[in-house]
């Protein structure tokens, strides 16, 4: 299966093809994949995400899927890379990993069906979903700046064309150890029913993404660690998490929260009172 990678070369931006452990450039200049100084593999004009999809994550959520699927937008400014640091902001605390497997759009598409959807997309590279949980009291309908703050939307390290998304195993590791383990058949609407269904009202255009959604055991990381998402066929999707350089600002705006709803989507089914009510403070 050919993967396509965009990388910084000697101050040019190359769109190159792997060759096992090396990146070859059009004019036959070679680097290591390890050395690379990776970009996103793709540049959209817009990255979509659906909200539930995998059945193992509506199970540890003590709820259920609604009748067709539901979405929110990621600005292009979060976008990232391979290799790339993820800012968590100072003065916040529950930014959660969610390793998903991205669509990338090849043509133009308005208005398909999910049978003709598999001939407009150009390929598919891995995602990390990243959300920053202490907005989520704010921006739980729109989730703007819990999933679109600088820097939270990796991709890659590259385009993979001709893979067959079905029976694929996605895991995400955390300094190491496995913290998500599932698998692209446990989604409840598959890659060509997402694209078809959002081409319904908004035009699709080439280099254009959409995240697929992701399984259970999303939970916070702090500064330091290294989250890796790997999908099978894909390759490993790699960063690391620092703390930005300021505050979030306090003189406008919502200020990050611990609230019941923050905890409970941070820590998932670790949370102590999942599917408990508990009373609300004055």
């Amino acid at each position: 299966m050919p993967e396509y990678r965009r990388i910084l070369l000697d101050g040019a931006v190359l769109d190159v093809l792997r060759d096992g452990a090396e990146l070859v450039a059009a004019d036959g200049r070679r680097v290591k994949a390890a050395d690379a100084h990776h970009l996103p593999p793709v540049v959209p004009s817009k990255v979509v995400a659906v909200h539930l999809n995998h059945r193992s994550r509506v199970e540890e959520f003590q709820t259920s899927l609604p009748p067709a699927p539901t979405y929110f937008h990621k600005p292009t400014s979060a976008l990232n890379s391979h290799g790339g640091a993820i800012v968590r902001p100072e003065g916040c605390q529950y930014l959660n990993y969610e390793g998903e497997v991205a669509i990338v759009i090849g043509r133009t598409c308005r208005n398909i069906s999910p049978a003709e959807a598999g001939h407009h997309i150009a390929g598919y590279t891995i995602a990390n979903d990243y959300g920053l949980h202490d907005f989520r009291d704010t921006d739980a309908g729109s989730m703007l700046r819990v999933k679109g703050s600088d820097t939270l939307c990796p991709l890659g390290p590259g385009l993979v064309t001709d893979w067959d998304f079905r029976g694929k195993r996605l895991r995400t590791y955390v300094n190491g150890e496995v913290v998500q383990d599932g698998s692209t058949d446990e989604m409840e609407w598959d890659m060509h029913y997402l694209v078809a269904d959002i081409a319904r009202t908004i035009t699709l255009y080439p280099g254009d993404v959409l995240l697929s959604g992701t399984p259970a055991n999303s939970r916070p990381v702090r500064p330091g660690d290294v989250v890796e998402v790997e999908v099978e066929g894909l390759g490993k999707l790699t960063n690391h998490i620092v703390t930005g350089p300021v505050p979030v600002r306090t003189d406008c705006g919502a200020q990050p929260t611990a609230s019941d709803e923050v905890l409970s989507t941070a820590f998932g089914g670790d949370w102590e009172f999942r599917g408990v009510r508990r009373p609300q403070l004055p």
